[in-house]
């Protein structure tokens, strides 16, 4: 049976249906541009940068602090090994840099008057001659090449157990010459600039002649230095004792140092003057 019999069409197609909306971009599409146009946006704020005044000030003002906190902590690390140190430590310390000051002014003064001395004399040719022969003979003392005698202590190390080292020895050598020794001789060997500890403990060597104890230290210089040097708190005399080892000191009067060392003639060095 047709349409045509019930007098009635079937409704067509409105010509103008597809052109009522128009065509709309595809949501991803959408999306990208709009993503695309914020970064671009974030970009465009930015940079160029754009630093205010109150920004500056305070970027400069974080400059500061760090660099301060950067000098503390150094200086920190550096007196760090004075701080961690312990009283009796840092007593010693103290008088050590006291005794090098009076001695460096001591000196200071006494080269002082031999510069005056050279400068005021009628005969300046006998008087630089003279202290020619005093500093040769200063020198001597110190190479061990002559005797030397005059006001210092004595220290006599005794070890009973064995418990002394060699270093323990070279550490009293330097404690005395911090405190201003000027000749030092232990039993029969005499000490100088290049003088070396070797062996063990009961077994000790100086300058590869062995030494046995008891150890008798001779030091002439100003007994007033040399005593206390040895016998402040955590200093020689109270190490040895924690060795089990003991150590008198005794001021005299007159020491005398007589073990020589021979004098070496150098190989190649000549005095300018020749």
């Amino acid at each position: 049976m047709s349409n045509e019999s019930n007098g009635t069409e079937a409704p067509g197609p409105l010509p103008q249906e597809r052109d009522v909306f128009p065509e709309r971009p595809a949501p991803e599409e959408h999306h990208k541009h709009r993503e695309v146009t914020g970064r671009q946006r974030l970009i465009a704020g930015l940079w160029p940068p754009r630093v205010t005044r109150a920004q500056l000030i305070v970027a400069l003002l974080l400059f500061g602090l760090g660099l301060g906190l950067a000098i503390q902590v150094n200086s920190t690390n550096e007196d760090g090994a004075l701080r961690g140190a312990r009283q009796e430590d840092l007593v010693r310390i103290l008088d050590e840099l006291d005794d090098r000051t009076q001695r460096l002014e001591d000196e200071k003064q006494r080269l002082t008057a031999q510069k005056s001395e050279l400068e005021s004399s009628s005969d300046q040719a006998e008087e630089a001659r003279k202290q020619t022969l005093e500093k040769e003979r200063q020198l001597g003392v110190l190479a061990g090449t002559v005797g030397a005698q005059g006001p210092g202590i004595t220290l006599t190390v005794q070890d009973p157990h064995k418990t002394v080292e060699p270093d323990r020895l070279l550490d009293t050598i330097q404690e005395l010459r911090a405190a201003g020794a000027e000749a030092v001789q232990i039993n029969d060997v005499r000490v100088v600039a290049n003088t070396y500890f070797s062996g063990d403990a009961g077994s000790i060597q100086i300058d590869g002649k062995n030494v046995a104890a008891p150890y008798t230290f001779k030091v002439i210089g100003k007994p007033q230095d040399l005593e206390p040097a040895l016998n402040i708190p955590g200093g020689v005399v109270q190490t040895l004792e924690k060795e089990q080892a003991t150590a008198v000191v005794q001021r005299l009067e007159k020491i005398v140092v007589n073990a020589l060392r021979p004098a070496k003639r150098p190989d190649y060095a000549r005095s300018s003057s020749q």
